[in-house]
């Protein structure tokens, strides 16, 4: 099965969380925090705009994002974890 982001929706893999602290301590599942990282797989068309047209995405496939903390709607398909999120929930591209 495949994923395909429809208008301004994008596909985003989080980045897998800390597993230790900067002090060396290994931090259990529960306690770690939520990725706010992850990296584009796939983009929709754009968002429409009032005359009809789309507007050309600023994400690009592969691009390493960030994004808050409570962003995008989880999707599991097999063993993968993805978010798909409008593009307005990213708030910066990493380079």
């Amino acid at each position: 099965m495949k994923l395909i982001p429809l208008g301004d929706k994008v596909i985003v893999k989080p980045l897998d969380a800390e597993e230790k602290t900067s002090g060396g301590i290994f931090l259990p599942d529960a306690a770690r925090e939520k990725p706010r990282q992850g990296r584009v797989l796939s983009i929709g068309d754009g968002r429409q705009l009032a005359d009809g047209t789309r507007a050309k995405p600023e994400v690009r496939e592969g691009d390493r994002v960030v994004f808050g903390k409570y962003s995008g709607t989880e999707v599991k398909l097999g063993d993968d974890e993805f978010l798909i999120m409008s593009e307005d929930e990213i708030l910066a591209i990493l380079s």
